[in-house]
C-alpha cells in the first residue's frame, strides 16, 4: 500500500521539476526513488494553506493543528514553531532551501517570518525520526517550506498570462492587507511576482485584565491602552517575491529574488519591539532528473538589517530617545546533492552542505536614564555597546543515506551526517570605560578585572564536530495498517548568543538578551558543548483500503540530551550586577540567568485521526477529524521542569463540504500548566477551551472565505505566550511580573480571492 503521505511528495516533487505531465516510466522512477516522508511526517498542500490566508499572515500557524506541533508566542507575523517541546535553533526550518538564522538577540524575525503565507505551495514536516538528509544542525524536526513551484505552458500550446488578487479584514485588531500573483510563461520560461501587505493594530483580550496589574504599570507612558488592549501586538509587514523558471527536457533553472519591509512589530512579551526590519535574499537552484537519479543544487545569499526600540506602550517619558538597538545579519551557502539508484530496490541520497553566517549585534549610546550626577556619563559615552562584534559560524556537511525497499512489506533507511561548525567572534566593550564601581560604568575593556576586558582576554574561536545518525525501519503487515519506527543520534551546537552574550554588569543589559519570551535576562556561556539528542519514536498507523473514511496514527516518543543548553541562575559579580543579592533563590519576579550544560529528557505521545460520518449527495459530507498531544520535559541534572513544555491539549472538527461550500466549526482544548520551569518562575496558566468556525465558497474564479476565531469571547493564556512586559516602566525593572499574555478575544474575519 501506497501511503498518501509519499503520494504527496511525488506530486511536489513533479511539480517542483515543472513537469505539468509524466509519462508512467517518468512517474515510476521518481515514485520509487523519491524522498519517503517517514510516517511520524506531515504535509501541507496548497488546499491547506489557501483556507487559512484570511485569518493569518503568520505563516508558523498555518502548522498549528498537526500533530507535536505548538507555538511560542511572539509578534504578529513572528511565532517560533515547537516540535515536541524543542523550538527555534532546536528545530532545521529551511525556506525554499535555505538555512535561514534569526539576527536578533531576541529572535524577532525567525526564518518562517521571511515569507507570507501568500506566497507558500508547501509544508513538510518530520516530526519524528529525521532523515540526515533532510536535518542538520538540530535536534527536534525539520519544518520544510516551499513558495510556489513555477508553472509552464505545454509545448505548442497558447502562453500562460494569469493570476490572483486577494484582501482580508480581521475584527480583532483592525488587520486589513491582501496580496497579489502574476505568472507570465511559456513552455520554457516562467516569471512569477507574488506581493502581499498587512496592517495591525493592538489586538484585545476577552476581559478586562488590566485589573489585575499595578496601577503604576502604565503610570510613565506615553500611551495609556484600553483595558482590555494588548500592548506592543501590533505591527505592520510588507513582502516582495520575483521567481523565474527555465525548464529543458528534465532540469528546471530556478531564480528567486525576495525583499521584505517591516516597519514595526510589537512585542508584548519581549522588553523591546521591532522598529524596522529589512530583508533581502538572493536563491540559484538547480534540479535534473537523469536515468540513474536526480541531482540538485542551491546557491543563496541573505542579509538583514534588524533594529529595536519601544514603541509607544513601552516608551518612557522621561526617555523619549528610548533605547537604540541594531543588528547586522548575512547567511550565504551553498549545497549540492543527489539520489543515486542503485538497483531497481537501492537508492543512495549523498549531499554537501556549506553556510556562512556573521552577525553584528550593537547598541549607540543614549542620554542618562533618571536626572542626577550619580548617573554620571550614563549612557553617553563616546561608542556603542557591542553585544556581538563581529560573529561568525561557519557550518560545513557532508551526508549519505541508503534507503531500501526490500519488498512490498518491508523498508529501511540508515544515515550518517559529520557536520563541523566553527564559530568565532571578536572583542567587545560598553557603552563607556568608567570603572564598574561607578553606577552606568561598563568598565575598561582591555582591563581584564572588568567585565568586558575578561570576556576580551578569552580565546573566543570554537570549533565543534558533530556526527548525526538515524536507521529507520518502516513495515506494512496489512492493506490498512503501517509501523514505523528507528532511532536517531542528532546534535545542535550552541548558536552565536548563547555562546558570546557577555555582560552581567547592568539589569537592563542582561534584560534585552531574550529569546525565551518570559522577560529574565540572560548571559551567554563561552564553554557552552554542543547538544546531543537520542531520540527513540514508534509510529502506529491505520487507514482503511481506500484512505478516504478513516484513519488513526499514534506516536510515541523518546528523546534524551545529553549537554541540553538550560539556564541556571547567575549570582555574585560587581557592585551593580542583577546576579548579586536575592536573585539566586527568588521564587517570583524576574531574574537573572546563565546558559549552562544540563542533562535533559522529553518524552510524550502524539495522537490523530479523521473519520467520515456520513455522506450523500444531496446533504454533503460530513466529517471528523482530532488531535490529540501530550510532552513532558525534566530537567535531569535539578529534576526541574523544562522551559515552555506545551501541555495536554487536543483539537476535534466537525468538517461538512456540499458541493463548492466548505465549513467547520474546531474546538481547542487545553489543559492546565503548573509543570513550570523553577529556575525561569516560569508562569502557571488555567486550561481552556476555545470554539473556532471557518468556512469557504468557490463560484467561478472567486473564492470567499469567513469565520470566527474563539466565537464564545473566552479569556485565556496561551501555555506558550509568554510574560507579559507590553506596558510599563520596562527599563526600571518596574514592568509587573505574573502576568501571561493573555489570547486573542473573539474575532470575525473575511477574506475575498480573484484569479484571473
Amino acid at each position: 500500500m501506497k501511503s498518501r503521505y509519499l503520494s504527496a511528495c511525488i506530486s511536489l516533487a513533479l511539480a517542483t521539476a515543472g513537469i505539468a505531465e509524466a509519462k508512467e516510466l517518468e512517474l515510476e522512477t521518481i515514485e520509487v526513488f523519491g524522498q519517503k516522508l517517514p510516517l511520524s511526517g506531515m504535509s501541507l498542500n496548497q488546499e491547506d494553506i489557501i483556507k487559512n490566508r484570511a485569518s493569518t499572515n503568520d505563516s508558523a500557524r498555518l502548522l498549528e493543528g498537526l500533530p507535536g506541533l505548538s507555538l511560542y508566542g511572539a509578534g504578529g507575523v513572528s511565532s517560533l514553531p515547537a516540535i515536541h517541546g524543542m523550538a527555534d535553533d532546536r528545530l532545521r526550518i529551511q525556506v525554499d532551501g535555505m538555512s535561514l538564522t534569526s539576527a536578533c538577540a531576541n529572535h524577532m524575525n525567525p526564518p518562517l517570518s521571511y515569507i507570507d503565507p501568500a506566497n507558500i505551495g508547501s509544508v513538510e514536516v518530520f516530526a519524528g525520526i529525521t532523515p540526515v538528509s533532510v536535518g542538520g544542525d538540530s535536534i527536534g524536526g525539520t519544518i520544510l517550506v516551499s513558495s510556489l513551484p513555477p508553472e509552464f505552458a505545454l509545448a505548442g500550446q497558447t502562453d500562460i498570462l494569469k493570476g490572483q488578487l486577494a484582501a482580508f479584514y480581521r475584527s480583532n485588531g483592525d488587520v486589513k492587507g491582501g496580496n497579489a500573483t502574476v505568472t507570465i510563461a511559456n513552455d520554457w520560461l516562467s516569471m512569477t511576482y507574488t506581493g502581499s501587505y498587512v496592517e495591525s493594530d493592538n489586538y484585545s483580550a476577552a476581559d478586562d485584565f488590566k485589573s489585575t496589574m499595578n496601577p503604576a504599570q502604565t503610570a510613565g507612558t506615553v500611551k495609556i491602552p484600553d483595558a482590555d488592549e494588548v500592548g506592543s501586538s501590533s505591527y505592520k509587514a510588507v513582502n516582495h517575491d520575483l521567481r523565474f523558471g527555465v525548464q529543458h527536457e528534465n532540469h528546471l533553472l530556478e531564480l528567486k529574488l525576495g525583499l521584505q519591509h517591516i516597519p514595526y512589530q510589537g512585542f508584548p512579551n519581549q522588553r523591546m519591539d521591532m522598529t524596522d526590519n529589512k530583508g533581502e535574499l538572493i536563491n540559484l537552484s538547480y534540479d535534473g532528473k537523469y536515468q540513474w537519479g536526480s541531482l540538485e543544487a542551491q546557491v543563496y545569499h541573505e542579509k538583514t538589517r534588524h533594529k529595536m526600540n519601544f514603541l509607544d506602550e513601552k516608551l518612557q517619558k522621561m526617555n523619549p530617545a528610548g533605547l537604540r538597538m541594531d543588528t547586522r545579519g548575512k547567511t550565504s551557502g551553498a549545497d549540492i546533492k543527489a539520489d543515486i539508484k542503485l538497483s531497481e530496490q537501492d537508492v543512495l541520497r549523498v549531499g554537501i552542505e556549506y553556510q556562512s553566517y556573521t552577525l553584528d549585534d550593537w547598541w549607540d549610546p543614549i542620554g542618562p536614564w533618571l536626572p542626577g550626577p550619580q548617573v554620571g556619563k550614563g549612557m553617553r559615552g563616546d561608542s556603542p555597546f557591542w553585544n556581538i562584534n563581529d560573529g561568525e559560524r561557519d557550518r560545513f556537511d557532508v551526508y549519505a543515506e541508503w534507503e531500501r525497499n526490500w519488498n512490498q512489506q518491508w523498508l529501511s533507511q540508515i544515515g550518517l551526517r559529520s557536520s563541523t561548525i566553527s564559530m568565532d567572534a571578536g572583542d567587545v566593550r560598553g557603552y563607556n570605560t568608567m570603572p564598574e564601581s561607578i553606577k552606568g560604568g561598563y568598565g575598561n575593556p582591555t582591563d581584564p578585572a572588568s567585565n568586558p576586558g575578561a570576556f576580551n582576554a578569552e580565546n573566543h574561536h570554537r570549533t565543534d564536530h558533530n556526527l548525526d545518525f538515524t536507521a529507520l525501519l518502516s513495515y506494512t503487515p496489512t492493506a490498512d495498517m503501517s509501523i514505523e519506527g528507528g532511532y536517531a543520534r542528532k546534535v545542535r551546537s550552541p548558536n552565536l548568543y548563547e555562546r558570546y552574550a557577555w555582560s552581567t554588569t547592568n539589569t537592563m543589559i542582561m534584560n534585552m538578551v531574550n529569546w525565551s519570551g518570559e522577560a529574565n535576562g540572560y548571559v551567554g556561556n563561552l564553554d557552552l558543548d554542543p547538544e546531543v539528542a537520542h531520540t527513540f519514536s514508534v509510529t502506529l498507523d491505520w487507514l482503511d483500503a481506500d484512505e478516504q473514511d478513516w484513519g488513526l496514527r499514534i506516536t510515541p516518543y523518546y528523546t534524551h540530551v545529553d549537554d541540553y543548553i538550560d539556564a541556571q541562575r547567575c549570582s555574585g559579580g560587581t557592585n551593580y550586577s542583577p546576579c548579586k543579592g536575592s536573585n539566586p533563590t527568588r521564587t517570583t519576579g524576574f531574574v537573572y540567568l546563565q546558559l549552562v550544560n544540563q542533562s535533559a529528557r522529553i518524552y510524550g505521545v502524539d495522537v490523530s485521526g479523521h473519520y467520515v460520518l456520513a455522506e450523500s449527495e444531496k446533504l454533503g459530507r460530513f466529517s471528523t477529524t482530532g488531535v490529540l498531544n501530550y510532552a513532558r520535559g525534566e530537567n535531569r541534572d535539578t529534576s526541574d521542569n523544562l522551559y515552555n513544555i506545551m501541555p495536554l491539549n487536543a483539537t476535534l472538527a466537525i468538517e461538512h463540504q456540499l458541493g463548492n461550500w466548505s465549513n467547520s466549526f474546531e474546538w481547542q482544548m487545553v489543559d492546565g500548566k503548573d509543570d513550570v520551569s523553577a529556575v525561569r518562575n516560569e508562569l502557571e496558566t488555567a486550561g481552556y477551551g476555545l470554539l473556532n468556525f471557518r468556512g469557504s465558497y468557490e463560484w467561478a474564479r472567486v473564492r470567499v472565505d469567513y469565520g470566527v476565531e474563539n466565537i464564545l469571547d473566552r479569556f485565556y493564556a496561551h501555555p506558550l505566550s509568554g510574560a507579559y512586559v507590553g506596558e510599563g516602566n520596562v527599563m526600571g525593572g518596574g514592568a509587573t511580573w505574573g502576568i501571561p499574555v493573555p489570547g486573542m478575544g473573539v474575532s470575525v474575519f473575511a477574506g475575498l480571492t480573484w484569479t484571473f
